[in-house]
């Protein structure tokens, strides 16, 4: 069994010896899932989006490949685009779960609150044994997530990430610098050679960091300055922070816990929410802390979460996916060296290209791509037209989602077929085809490929021009 931290880490929790034990997903049974476990946003597991993997992790269905089936096709590229695995939550949520601990074990426990079991267990036995040194760092379970997930690919895509391809450095890997990336890059590494059978031999890894293509949202000035600095950009999430319907979900959970209302801040009840996210997917339980919400209140915390997402990372303004031009580039200039005709003594393409990121490195690609996009963007005062919306980013982004492009060489040309973890998806505006000729997918971007210039795009005064106007024209609709 592997520890939590992948010794090449070199950081180890002194308590790890007492926690491994608990929080191997493999180990245990399939819990009593939390009814609410289907929204968490970028918390939740990616079980969630495919519950057939709580029977079988491994279980791999070719049949999402659908080329034409008048044409002979084959597959000779994939370029999967991947976020991390399931983590231990970051520095700021250790903190607020800190806090809303030891308010409700100091304060909670003197109030009227009722005498329900789950309410005991919060009080009485439940400790908040998080420490600050997890800070965002990958857990067993996310390690199962991406090993399971190279098994599937390789199963699906068995010429393409074959031993040999990988053996021969064929295989690109690319990670983000962040820990829990570089670990979930091994961890799909290592699911590729338990597959070929090689469980007891000390695991090989062969992967490049580079920030500037995961992480370009930190080095898009435009971005950095209109969006993330920017307290305006998130008005809505702040609106609807402080609205009608956090706050019902605010007063009815300080209810259930007996405690003063003015004792409860928003802030703490997302955290008592990303609880019941956290312990079930670090330790696989059903956390007392899930009794708190019913359907109705998880589907304003997960709205909350969407908003913030929609607004800081997606299609609420445009510099957010703009600032993901270096990573698009990238995927067509690969599928374009992967689809060249060749002469017989060239070399052949790389067969596969492994990028291991974010959620704010998928969200914005997904938005370029303009995927997920409804008529009418949410804001603080339409949640109520809203649960139908397409962007929900518990069944986009949750831990281990992925991007796939698959491109096949057919009779008629190249084809390319996009799948969301790992379910079928047509490009906007080809919605006829699942795997529509390359050369029309790449008429459909041409505005893209031929311009989305990184540095023109994310620098300075003209950025911040056009977001105010891409702001104030998503509001207008």
């Amino acid at each position: 069994m592997f520890s939590v931290f992948h010794p090449a880490g070199g950081v180890l929790l002194a308590a790890l010896g007492l926690l491994v034990p608990r929080l191997s997903f493999a180990s245990l049974s399939v819990p009593d899932i939390p009814h609410i476990a289907g929204y968490f946003g970028t918390k939740t597991r990616y079980e969630e989006v495919n519950p057939h993997l709580l029977r079988d992790p491994l279980s791999a269905d070719p049949s999402v490949l659908r080329p034409p089936p008048a044409e002979h096709c084959s597959p000779v590229h994939l370029t999967a685009v991947i976020r991390h695995g399931s983590r231990y939550p970051t520095l700021k949520n250790i903190r607020r779960i800190r806090k809303l601990s030891e308010l409700v074990r100091t304060e909670a426990s003197r109030a009227s609150g009722g005498s329900e079991g789950w309410l005991q267990d919060i009080r009485n036995s439940w400790e908040a044994w998080y420490t600050e040194d997890m800070d965002g760092q990958l857990v067993t379970k996310g390690w199962d997530d991406l090993r399971q997930l190279a098994s599937r690919l390789a199963s699906v895509f068995p010429s393409l990430l074959s031993e040999e391809n990988v053996r021969k450095k064929r295989v690109r890997f690319l990670t983000s610098s962040k820990h829990r990336c570089v670990s979930s890059v091994e961890a799909f590494q290592e699911g590729l050679q338990r597959r070929w059978g090689r469980h007891d031999a000390e695991p090989e890894y062969s992967h490049k960091v580079d920030d500037e293509l995961m992480r370009f949202f930190d080095r898009c000035r435009g971005y950095v300055e209109g969006v993330e600095n920017n307290r305006t950009a998130l008005l809505e999430v702040e609106k609807f922070k402080h609205g009608e319907e956090m706050e019902g979900v605010r007063r009815r959970m300080a209810d259930r816990l007996g405690l003063p209302h003015h004792r409860l801040t928003p802030d703490l009840v997302e955290a008592a929410f990303f609880l019941c996210s956290y312990e079930l997917a670090i330790k696989n339980v059903h956390s007392p802390w899930c009794f708190l919400f019913d359907e109705s209140d998880s589907k304003v915390l997960e709205y909350k979460s969407d908003l913030k997402q929609y607004w800081k990372r997606s299609h609420g303004h445009e510099i957010n996916s703009l600032s993901s031009c270096p990573l698009f580039h990238h995927v067509f200039r690969t599928l374009d060296r992967a689809g060249r005709p060749r002469r017989s003594t060239e070399a052949s393409p790389e067969p596969a290209s492994i990028l291991v990121g974010h959620a704010e490195t998928l969200l914005p690609l997904l938005s370029l791509l303009g995927l997920f996009k409804d008529q009418t963007p949410p804001t603080a005062t339409n949640y109520d037209s809203q649960h139908g919306r397409r962007f929900r980013t518990s069944r986009i982004v949750p831990y281990a989602a992925n991007l796939l492009f698959v491109l096949y060489d057919c009779q008629r040309g190249p084809r390319l077929q996009l799948l969301v973890n790992e379910s079928p998806v047509r490009f906007p505006g080809l919605e006829a085809e699942d795997a529509p000729l390359y050369r029309d997918v790449r008429a459909t971007y041409r505005h893209l490929l031929d311009g989305c210039d990184f540095h023109r795009e994310c620098e300075g005064g003209r950025r911040a021009e056009r977001l105010t106007r891409s702001s104030e024209r998503d509001r207008a609709q």
